[in-house]
């Protein structure tokens, strides 16, 4: 039987991958999310409760279900990165990188030489794989997925130097932070008609690019506008609202 494919390998080869979203630094909900159906989940560590502690953990749990590990660093952690790789992230997502040495810094911390700079201890990571660390190091620079973050008219206006970047894999698209940063910091409009149509354009030069386009989607609609747009990683579905929603729609069921 043919091996299956790996995150990497999805991306690249046109599927579509949605990913559930994780805030809450309790890795059980994580492991939930895969089992609810999820193949991918990805763990915040920008503007989510996660810690390296409780990635690792869900990481693990994670694995349970074979569900792909995703996670997205604080700005400018790029030290952070190369540690999440090798606790057993297949793809990290870096927020504002605005400008090719930014995308630099990033890509130096994801990939081993000849390519990076990352260190090597991934025994984590290649237990999660199922991999002897010899395999693991002739997989690690394809298969270990960089998305720079695109969030900025700074970071528009480098896209196509950002994508040139040996190591960059493709880009992540914040619609918040996109809608507030064109709009000078004015209004939040993440699902608006100029963010829309930019998403779109940025999506088209990665693609272009031979590169991956991942975006988060704040409605279901999102997910499947922003795939005919011509994404491939589409977030939608964050476990804290999910909670949230799920336990005020059954308390308000209740007749008391």
């Amino acid at each position: 039987m043919p091996e299956p494919k790996t995150l990497a390998g999805k991306l690249r080869g046109g599927d579509a991958v949605v990913t559930g979203w994780s805030a809450l630094a309790v890795p059980i909900l994580a492991e939930l999310m895969g089992r609810a159906g999820y193949r991918a989940v990805t763990l915040d560590l920008q503007h989510g409760m996660h810690d390296i502690a409780s990635v690792r953990d869900a990481f693990a749990s994670l694995a349970l279900t074979g569900s792909h590990r995703l996670a997205r660093i604080p700005v400018g952690d790029f030290g952070t990165a190369s540690r999440l790789l090798d606790i057993g992230a297949e793809l990290i997502i870096a927020p504002m990188i605005n400008s090719k040495a930014d995308a630099i810094g990033f890509a130096e911390a994801m990939k081993y030489p000849p390519v990076g700079k990352r260190s090597w201890a991934p025994h984590r990571a290649a237990m999660l794989n199922g991999q002897a660390l010899p395999d693991y190091l002739r997989t690690a620079n394809d298969e270990t997925l960089a998305l720079a973050m695109i969030e900025t008219p700074d970071a528009i206006a480098a896209l196509d130097d950002i994508l040139a970047v040996p190591g960059i894999d493709g880009i992540f698209v914040g619609p918040s932070d996109l809608s507030l940063t064109l709009a000078g910091g004015a209004a939040l409009d993440p699902n608006g008609a100029e963010t829309t149509r930019v998403a779109a354009e940025l999506a088209r030069r990665t693609k272009a690019a031979g590169k991956i386009a991942g975006i988060f989607c704040m409605t279901s609609e999102k997910v499947a506008e922003n795939r005919s747009a011509g994404y491939d990683l589409m977030a939608y579905g964050m476990d804290l609202m999910l909670f949230r929603d799920a336990a005020g729609a059954a308390r308000a069921a209740c007749d008391i």
